[in-house]
């Protein structure tokens, strides 16, 4: 393996915009009851959407994670799409049939192994010549945790405590062969120079890892790191841990004011300014003309939220079945049956304060002159999956006002029709963008890291006790210094990165 000169990293114009795609799985916002729509599972689905991407030049085709299957009042709700096989495994297949686009893998903290995670996406990021990356999510709650052996023990407080811990030690077994590790070629006395592997050690509340990696670098260093979580904490985690963020912010004015707070805390923890990139997901509904686009959105609309579907989702607040409310008619006065929602139906409605916020709801709706099935509508089209619709030269102009205000990298798309839901996007939203010179006319290289112009990945692999505020020093283990850190919960100092 030879040296890489990190000044040797394309960096992408700031003026050019990226694509991702978002193949979530399990959503209310795919079209599934349409003869077009295709599987959710089968390979096919998938090879037909990634090569589509790739077609289009996207930098990341992107897998969501489903640990347990979605419930509704104790029942597995039917009014879902439900799928998500593997991701690492269907990554891996991925990888054999496309060339250039990265691979995003949604992982867990909670329900996983340090190590072997670190182990199964560096294969990955083998596997695929430098295109993995790995979505960081956290998980607290026990109906999700029910499903493994350590259900429901992590603090919600903890979680991103937990969660950088165990990031840092991902980031340390990556680092931890040297760039002449291995023999360049079969004339060398010795495949392996010993002396070029740095063991990782960690001990910390929740697991001890100590660990010598399997694998080499990769081309790109290490897998690209994605991150989503959009309260302070999280924020902060990704201006120290993650390469992207994405993000529910893609409004104009509220892209510019999220990417200003990403770069202050992304200068506060020591990285520069531009250090972590910024996609906010997204929806496009097209069409050649203004008129189309409008009559194309409300029938993705009526597709996506049915009558069942609106009552469901009034359901989920209220706590309680909803039987004989008319979805043409105002929302229920009927007071909720539950405090607070809960996380069966994901993440979008953990929390909420059930009676204040559907009195909150009935006077929206009523001041509106909104019923129940134009109220959940109008709810189910904001949020991450914001839509841009409109003629393919509208919307590529008011993305090129993205691109010359710096407010976004890009976009991670998630179609509303699986498996041909890119198809007017590649085919007409992408090259009316590089008419306008805000999307790339070709690849920038041959890993993500090229793609989305990060710089390779220095000295990830070093004072892992100090970055951690431990004060722990390094122990020698033989000639080799190896890299100890605790997950004790006191507040982490910021990445070496």
């Amino acid at each position: 393996m030879s040296d890489h000169n990190a000044s040797t990293t394309p960096s992408r114009p700031r003026h050019q915009l990226q694509f991702g795609v978002f193949f979530q799985g399990v959503n209310s916002s795919t079209v599934w009851n349409v003869p077009e729509a295709g599987s959710q599972t089968d390979f096919e689905s998938f090879r037909r959407l990634a090569q589509t991407a790739e077609q289009g030049l996207f930098a990341a085709f992107f897998l969501g994670e489903g640990l347990r299957l979605r419930e509704h009042l104790g029942h597995l709700h039917d009014l879902d799409v439900v799928g998500r096989p593997d991701a690492q495994t269907m990554l891996a297949a991925l990888a054999q049939v496309t060339t250039k686009i990265g691979l995003v893998a949604t992982q867990n903290t909670t329900y996983n192994d340090p190590a072997d995670l670190a182990h199964r996406l560096h294969s990955l990021d083998l596997i695929s010549g430098g295109r993995a990356a790995w979505n960081i999510v956290t998980t607290d709650n026990a109906w999700t945790g029910a499903n493994f052996r350590r259900g429901g023990y992590l603090d919600h407080a903890d979680r991103y405590t937990h969660a950088e811990a165990f990031v840092r030690t991902a980031k340390r077994i990556w680092a931890s062969w040297g760039a002449k590790a291995i023999a360049a070629d079969g004339t060398a006395p010795q495949w392996l120079d010993t002396d070029g592997i740095e063991p990782v050690h960690h001990e910390g509340q929740h697991y001890t890892v100590d660990y010598t990696s399997r694998l080499p670098r990769s081309p790109q260093g290490r897998p690209v790191l994605f991150q989503a979580g959009d309260s302070p904490t999280g924020r902060d985690f990704a201006a120290r841990q993650a390469d992207v963020i994405f993000s529910a912010h893609n409004a104009l004015d509220d892209a510019l004011a999220f990417r200003r707070d990403i770069t202050e805390r992304t200068v506060r923890a020591g990285r520069p300014a531009g250090a972590v990139k910024i996609m906010p997901g997204t929806e496009f509904v097209l069409a050649p003309t203004v008129r189309e686009a409008q009559e194309k959105l409300e029938w993705v609309r009526s597709h996506q939220v049915g009558p069942q579907q609106a009552i469901a989702y009034l359901e989920q607040f209220w706590g309680r079945p909803l039987d004989g409310v008319d979805p043409e008619g105002p929302l229920p006065e009927i007071a909720p049956a539950v405090d607070e929602t809960d996380v069966t139906r994901g993440s979008g409605f953990q929390g909420a304060k059930a009676a204040e916020l559907t009195g909150a709801w009935r006077r929206e709706a009523a001041e509106k002159g909104q019923n129940i099935l134009q109220f959940v509508r109008e709810r189910s089209s904001r949020g991450a999956a914001r839509t841009f619709s409109g003629s393919y030269a509208e919307v590529a102009d008011r993305l090129a006002e993205y691109a010359r205000l710096g407010a976004v990298d890009g976009f991670n798309i998630t179609p509303w029709l699986i498996p041909s839901g890119l198809d007017d996007i590649v085919n007409h939203l992408v090259p009316a963008l590089q008419d306008r010179g805000v999307y790339p006319t070709e690849y920038a290289g041959d890993t993500l890291r090229e793609h989305l112009g990060l710089d390779w990945p220095e000295g990830e692999g070093s004072d892992a006790g100090a970055a951690d505020g431990t004060g722990d020093s390094c122990a020698a283990i033989g000639t080799r210094a190896a890299h100890r850190d605790h997950d004790t919960g006191r507040p982490a100092l910021p990445a070496t990165t």
